[in-house]
């Protein structure tokens, strides 16, 4: 099998060495940036690069690029691939691509599957890919119901085979439904809990709580950006209801209503015990 990757930052390195260390599969990789693909090819991720003529050779191609730059990269290139080549993608938000990528690819004999691995850092480019990036990771696949089986099942047992623990099959809007509370909305609470005057003095005074909270507050602001507004109307409401949340507890603690405050606490922690 031929496989491209597209993008070879953080996700799209990661992928390439993956697929170099766990498959014999010939790899092609393509970025932007000319040093990163150099890079690539000395480091042996990739066995070569994707251009127009080598990227209608491949078998599968892998974008993992923003959302946008994903599918104006799918309208530029579908009509070089060959019929029958399978088109993953690894964006965070799957509606707004699948909604423009999957009819382009259908019209040119191609077959779309929507990814988002659950799996980053919080750093991002070639410079941090890893092959084990996605050892025991969930990969989410968002297959329409015109998606052929036996490309579905090609997909996740190569998944599967680059070390990924779990692949889950879901529509694109109950994955950004969810993707919005379990991902998103966790990137908005650290990047607002970090602005706090006190972050400045938190030295001598943080722990294992503080780290984690604060931990994806380094973020991408560009790809989160577009992440966010690409999923606005299901994360605005996360975050009206984390809102109302806070304001439940700061009225519990400013009126000093013990007993309020304890149901709140109690609330939380049997949620917390009963999805553990």
């Amino acid at each position: 099998m031929n496989i491209a990757v597209i993008g070879l930052g953080l996700i799209g390195g990661s992928f390439a060495k993956a697929l170099k260390h766990y498959t014999t599969y010939k790899i092609l990789g393509f970025d932007t940036n000319e040093q990163t693909m150099q890079k690539s090819l000395d480091e042996k991720a990739i066995d070569g690069i994707a251009g127009d003529g080598s990227i209608g050779e491949c078998d599968m191609v892998i974008i993992a690029l923003y959302p946008k730059a994903t599918t104006d990269f799918i309208i530029a290139n579908a009509p070089k691939l060959k019929q029958g080549c399978i088109i993953v993608d690894t964006c965070g938000v799957k509606r707004a691509v699948v909604e423009r990528a999957a009819d382009v690819c259908a019209r040119c004999g191609l077959i779309f599957i929507g990814g988002h691995p659950m799996a980053g850092r919080e750093f991002w480019g070639f410079d941090y890919s890893l092959h084990t990036l996605f050892k025991g990771a969930s990969m989410i696949l968002t297959p329409s119901q015109n998606t052929p089986e036996q490309a579905i099942r090609t997909v996740a047992e190569l998944f599967y085979h680059i070390g990924f623990g779990k692949v889950v099959n879901t529509s694109a809007e109950n994955h950004d439904r969810m993707i919005a509370y379990t991902s998103q909305l966790a990137h908005v609470v650290s990047s607002a809990y970090i602005k706090s005057p006190a972050a400045l003095e938190h030295t001598g005074y943080s722990a294992g709580s503080y780290k984690d909270l604060t931990r994806v507050a380094k973020l991408n602001e560009n790809m989160w950006t577009e992440l966010f507004l690409d999923n606005g109307d299901y994360l605005v409401q996360e975050i009206d209801l984390i809102i109302d949340n806070l304001k439940a507890y700061s009225e519990a603690i400013k009126s000093k209503d013990e007993k309020l405050l304890r149901s709140l606490l109690k609330e939380g922690r049997e949620i917390k015990e009963r999805i553990s």
